[in-house]
Formats: structure tokens, C-alpha cells, sequence
């Protein structure tokens, strides 16, 4: 279906706000996956707070010219799906990583954040990133982790004076 210069400046105006309150972007190539599957590959990315969209690469390209994801130029040939991360940064990367272990047809073109490119064996850089919780999670641990080592400490201190004045 031929698309008309209205429509298109649309689909770019779309895209391009949708990059640039975005955190992350990554492309990928979905030809031969079933259409049931890209439907909860759909639903799942909606959950998820990633705006996914498939668009054509010249539509992409003015999409995203100006943004942190112009870095994203060099990979967009073939049939292109870009997901744009909303609320996490490694949202849209652990969501594709996800679908492409049970899709083999399925590939990963690359990734960006932050301006960076990410190469599609990188990825997972972008999909291990911790959300906010986990983040908190971990700070949380390791804060524990030291009180409880300078409890340890004062107390062997306290018995040390002890032995030492007996």
C-alpha cells in the first residue's frame, strides 16, 4: 500500500517524539516470525513501556536524525523494527533478547543509548542493565553488608579491650 507525503510526515513525526523521550532504542529484523507471535511480542512491549513500531528505513532515518539514536543510520536496511525503551533503559534489549531465544528467525540488528552504539553481540550490556528496584536492591544489600562487617569489627574491638584489661 502506497503511503501518501501526509502520511508519511506523520509516521516520522510519530517516530521522531517517540524518540526523543526515549532512553534506549534497539532495531531488529522479524521477517519470518508468525503474526500470532509478533501480536504478544506486541502485548508484551506495551507491559513493558517500549513503544515498538515497524517503519520503513528512509521514515526511520529523518526519524531519528537529531536524536541519540542517529547512530542507528548504518543498520537499517532490510525490514526494520525499532522499540524505543520508555520507562527502563534496558527494557526494550531484555524484551527482544527474550523473543529472539524463541524465535530463530528473529535477529537483533543493534542497539543505542545515550548516543552509544551497541552491536547486536553487545546487547546484553544494554539487557543486564538493573531497573530502579533491582538498583535499589543492590545498594540496599551492600549497605547491610558493611554495618553488619562494622558491628562485627566493634564488637571483636570491645573483646580485644576486654582481654587486653584482664
Amino acid at each position: 500500500m502506497a503511503l501518501g507525503l501526509e502520511d508519511k510526515k506523520a509516521i516520522v513525526a510519530e517516530v521522531n517524539e517517540a524518540a526523543k523521550g526515549a532512553l534506549s532504542a534497539v532495531v531488529a529484523d522479524s521477517r519470518g516470525v508468525t503474526v500470532e507471535k509478533m501480536t504478544s511480542l506486541r502485548k508484551s512491549a506495551r507491559e513493558a513501556g517500549v513503544y515498538m513500531r515497524v517503519v520503513r528505513n528512509t521514515l526511520l532515518r529523518r526519524a531519528v536524525e537529531g536524536t541519540d539514536f542517529g547512530c542507528l543510520n548504518d543498520v537499517l536496511s532490510g525490514p526494520t523494527l525499532i522499540a524505543f525503551s520508555n520507562e527502563h533503559p534496558g527494557a526494550a534489549a531484555r524484551l527482544f533478547k527474550e523473543f529472539a531465544k524463541a524465535n530463530q528467525k528473529f535477529e537483533i540488528k543493534a542497539g543505542a543509548f545515550n548516543g552509544e552504539f551497541i552491536a547486536a553481540a553487545q546487547i546484553d550490556r544494554l539487557a543486564t542493565l538493573p531497573t530502579y528496584d533491582e538498583a535499589i536492591a543492590k545498594l540496599m544489600a551492600t549497605m547491610k553488608e558493611a554495618s553488619a562487617g562494622k558491628l562485627v569489627r566493634t564488637i571483636a574491638a570491645v573483646r580485644d579491650q576486654k582481654q587486653a584489661a584482664a
